[in-house]
């Protein structure tokens, strides 16, 4: 408890002033002559702030992330963009060989019993469908969740909640943005001869979809329900939307161009590095042998995870709850829709199988997935190769990579969905789109993912209130000029006009109300946020 206390005290508050060093106010030592101006504000105005916040100055501020260049969602993953997929860096190797020192034995075991369990988990998978996917009402989230249908969603890492918001203003979204992009016909989009995926991002749809008081509601309940703290210390709170300005899709039938396969956000070789998701010790449990114990859902792990080690175009580096997006429009299964592997124990497949390889190549089926086929590689076996994973862009997944996954069969697509539905998936669930756009009419949806409010995502989200105040794309995603040029682009003055409280506190506009009610943890966050913005 102490040691955690004291990390507390060091936590990072890296970007109240990007750029600006930031020092501590020792006793008997005034401020630095290298301090700015505006960091001796911050001083000043801490020095007034609560003991917990005056504890809280960094030492050190992380350097702002160069510019990016201009791009597409085509840039995020290596099958889009065409980019060389040459061999990782000896240092992964030696990283491998570290991760699994002294507990070689134990991780045999942990990967044996775990191709058990796939083995059985896919075969209910491929058998059950869609209908594995589970299903609520947005009604209904009043009255609490049936336990056996919260942990179906535990166990899946994906829910469909329909009825989000109308039926009618949910279709509304797509012609607004029809026509925006009409007057702006030099929005970039992938692919540029038949644009499917638009680089939007302040359009007044995708404002208003964010800050829609049931869509705040929703996304409450999905991080408070599902994610939870071991720690009353955890500097997290569970309880706080906060706005996270992703792209749009509007997918015209036929289209075979955006068939982005099976995928993981939120970094790629990050999760096997030290400086990456090792900072908050995230998958731990995993690389000691026993998997059965790590907890997707554990919330203050997250908190010091570094998910984008290498500013890529689209890697995120906010601390994305769950991913999700808001249909516009009806749709169903092969019609340019969302699949998943519906099952979170693909996580610690995905971590282990790089420390294992087949004995035969030359078998099939069963006998080739057979435990007994497949050999840990230690000492001078030991490679490089994180299957799928290349800095700078997301992980992909595929049979040939991830045979026991079986993702051919068990990659599930999403019941059928109105617009007005919101489809939520965890941060590392394995999702992909439908290689072929089969319907008859556009699938198009806002992708709005759930981000609770840390330090991390405070300091992403003063960067991209600043994106918003330009009209350029937010802080992880390609840079340009973006929407700031844009004929109609909403300002800030209007937004204030659409949007409640709520919602512009959700954008980093207005002052989060501190419960005092709530653990400590998550108040003294909720403090340094406010401040972090600039918000009295």
């Amino acid at each position: 408890m102490k040691d955690e206390k004291q990390r507390s005290q060091r936590q990072r508050l890296s970007s109240f002033v990007p750029g600006d060093k930031v020092y501590v106010a020792e006793a008997g030592r005034g401020p630095s002559q290298n301090s700015s101006p505006n960091t001796n504000m911050l001083r000043s105005r801490f020095t007034k702030a609560s003991p917990a916040l005056r504890r809280c100055l960094a030492t050190v501020q992380t350097p702002k992330p160069a510019p990016k260049r201009q791009g597409d969602i085509s840039d995020s993953f290596v099958s889009l963009s065409g980019a060389e997929q040459t061999p990782l860096p000896d240092r992964f190797r030696q990283l491998k060989l570290e991760l699994v020192r002294g507990r070689e034995k134990d991780i045999v075991l942990s990967w044996q019993r775990l191709l058990h369990g796939l083995q059985r988990e896919n075969e209910i998978i491929a058998r059950k469908g869609p209908e594995v996917i589970p299903q609520i009402n947005f009604a209904d989230l009043d009255n609490g969740l049936d336990r056996r249908v919260k942990g179906e969603i535990l166990k899946r890492g994906v829910v469909v909640v329909h009825g989000v918001i109308p039926e009618r203003e949910a279709r509304g979204y797509k012609t607004c943005i029809e026509e925006y992009v009409k007057k702006n016909p030099q929005t970039r989009a992938f692919p540029p001869h038949d644009p499917q995926v638009y680089e939007l991002y302040w359009s007044e749809s995708q404002i208003k979809a964010r800050s829609h008081p049931s869509m705040l509601k929703l996304q409450r309940f999905l991080m408070s329900q599902f994610w939870w703290s071991p720690s009353v210390n955890a500097r997290i709170s569970l309880d706080v939307p906060l706005s996270y300005a992703d792209r749009l899709r509007i997918r015209q039938p036929g289209d075979a161009a955006f068939a982005l396969g099976p995928h993981i956000d939120g970094g790629s070789v990050e999760r096997w590095e030290k400086d990456g998701y090792g900072r908050g010790h995230v998958y731990d449990k995993v690389f000691e042998g026993r998997w059965e114990q790590y907890d997707a859902w554990d919330a203050a792990a997250r908190v010091d995870a570094v998910n984008n080690l290498y500013n890529g175009l689209g890697a995120c580096s906010a601390f994305r709850a769950w991913q999700g997006w808001v249909s516009m429009s009806r749709v169903g299964p092969e019609e340019g829709t969302l699949l998943t592997y519906p099952l979170m124990m693909s996580t610690a497949y995905t971590l282990l199988r790089p420390f294992f390889r087949p004995i035969d190549n030359s078998k099939k089926g069963r006998a080739f997935l057979d435990e007994k086929n497949w050999e840990f590689t230690a000492g001078d076996q030991m490679t490089s190769d994180l299957q799928g994973a290349h800095p700078g862009h997301g992980q992909e997944l595929n049979d040939e990579l991830h045979p026991h996954l079986e993702l051919s069969r068990t990659m599930t697509h999403v019941p059928e969905i109105k617009p007005g539905a919101f489809v939520a998936w965890h941060c590392d669930t394995i999702h992909a789109v439908d290689k072929v756009h089969k319907g008859q009419a556009d699938s198009s949806v806002l992708y709005i993912p759930v981000c609770p409010v840390t330090d991390l995502n405070a300091e992403y989200l003063l960067r991209q209130r600043q994106a918003f105040r330009e009209g350029t794309p937010g802080p992880d995603f390609p840079g340009g000029e973006g929407e700031s040029k844009h004929i109609d682009r909403p300002t800030e003055k209007v937004l204030w006009q659409w949007t409640n409280t709520e919602g512009r506190r959700a954008m980093g506009l207005e002052q989060l109300a501190v419960d005092n009610s709530a653990m400590p943890g998550a108040r003294a966050v909720v403090e340094r946020f406010n401040a972090t913005l600039g918000l009295h």
